[in-house]
């Protein structure tokens, strides 16, 4: 029999509602594999193995009732520690609050737990999310990182720890991670998962979003947090996508691999059917992929107010460091800054108008070897100050056996066009 651990969230929530699978077989085969390679992987900052079988049992209880809670009944997720959870440690990734117990759940935390899901654990983020690392290896290579901020979540889910992680992107803390570890990673349209209960550094980027093993499964999830119909993306469309082909402003940076796997990429869509058509970016876009780190840094440093004047000797040098250079812009600097993301927002909504969705790249390359520091963000920050769906999905590996990913943008409220059509290419690229 197939271990329930690697079962699709799609299928294991079929077999919990046929009642085929109990949530206490399923945790239990969830935790042995947490057992087997938790000491490696470290993917949690936080985990009972006792709360999650309690909880289980109590979903199993409520089945029996006949009051399963929600369309997420018995399957489990992990959430980033920037995330509140009332009754587990929230410690932000910083020992300035280590052993923090908030009163009340994070909204998304809440709205899984609605929807019948069970928390097992909190999962380990980069220093308040920003960029001083974690502990969390890479599932393939341990030698290498996961990426991040969100490198617990893409690690968990890689490691089949758990059927669904929640991540936040400010720059590329959702796509990069779920790329380096080989999963799906979704950043919603900006707000579409509501941030109550969340850690925000930066109002303008913050945004919330969920790392899973397919597509079908990041659908799942997020239908049932949001209420949205975001459709079946692995049913076959009616037809093939119009793509735009772009490496963005930071072309430069993109490795030989993943300029090799955006040409097949393209070759193998056009084959299946898809207009593949190169387009770059206007000047205004560019404009706004420019004040990405200024605006990033000083509404950062603004969010961290008490903790530069408090707690500054519990910071990172590297965060200290960002905090002091997004400080000395000034607030006229950050207003032009914002400004050009509007204007980037508007000028993108022209350039992506004929196209379904941007195929792009997910990051540079593979992930980097050590632990020192998560991978550059510069193909994801872009369309995280534009406020649009992002998918990766997964395609092949580089040249030292790491995964590749393909990232597929689409247009603004998008989401469920952007999740179907990088099921497409995803499909296309594999043959």
């Amino acid at each position: 029999m197939r271990d329930p651990a690697l079962l699709p969230a799609t299928e294991a929530a079929r077999r919990l509602r046929e009642g085929s699978l109990s949530a206490t077989a399923l945790m239990e085969a969830l935790l042995d594999r947490i057992a087997a390679r938790e000491a490696t992987l470290r993917a949690f900052a936080w985990l009972d193995p006792a709360m999650a079988r309690r909880a289980a049992a109590r979903a199993d209880a409520a089945a029996r009732a006949g009051r399963a809670r929600g369309a997420l009944h018995g399957l489990a997720f992990g959430a980033k520690d920037v995330l509140d959870s009332a009754d587990m440690p929230t410690q932000y990734g910083s020992p300035a609050w280590a052993g923090h117990r908030p009163r009340a759940d994070a909204a998304c935390i809440a709205l899984a737990r609605r929807a019948g899901a069970i928390l097992l654990g909190k999962t380990v983020t980069t220093e308040f999310a920003t960029r001083h690392p974690g502990p969390t290896t890479n599932p393939h290579n341990p030698a290498h990182t996961p990426g991040g901020s969100s490198s617990g979540s893409a690690a968990g889910v890689a490691a089949g720890f758990f059927h669904m992680g929640y991540g936040t992107q400010t720059a590329g803390s959702i796509i990069r991670p779920a790329a380096f570890c080989g999963v799906v990673g979704c950043k919603p349209s900006f707000g579409m998962l509501h941030r109550a209960g969340m850690k925000v550094c930066s109002e303008s980027l913050d945004t919330i979003g969920v790392i899973a093993r397919s597509t079908g499964d990041c659908a799942l999830f997020l239908a049932a947090l949001t209420g949205r119909d975001l459709g079946n993306p692995e049913a076959r469309p009616g037809r093939a996508p119009r793509l735009g082909l772009c490496l963005g402003p930071a072309a430069a940076l993109a490795a030989p691999e993943t300029r090799a796997l955006l040409d097949r990429a393209a070759q193998a869509a056009a084959r299946a059917g898809a207009i593949v058509t190169p387009v770059e970016m206007p000047p205004a876009v560019t404009a706004g992929f420019e004040a990405h780190a200024m605006v990033m840094n000083g509404e950062t440093a603004a969010a961290l107010a008490w903790e530069l004047d408090h707690a500054a000797a519990q910071l990172s040098p590297v965060l200290r460091e960002r905090m002091a250079e997004g400080r000395s812009h000034g607030p006229e600097a950050l207003d032009r800054g914002r400004a050009a993301f509007a204007a980037a927002r508007a000028a993108f909504a022209d350039v992506i108008a004929p196209f379904d969705a941007i195929l792009t790249p997910s990051a540079p390359g593979e992930a980097p070897e050590g632990l020192g520091w998560t991978g550059d963000p510069a193909f994801n920050a872009l369309w995280t100050l534009l406020h649009v769906p992002c998918v990766t999905v997964p395609a092949g590996t580089g040249p030292r056996g790491l995964p590749l990913g393909l990232q597929i943008v689409a247009g603004f409220g998008r989401d469920r066009e952007a999740l179907a059509w990088a099921e497409w290419v995803r499909q296309a690229v594999a043959g």
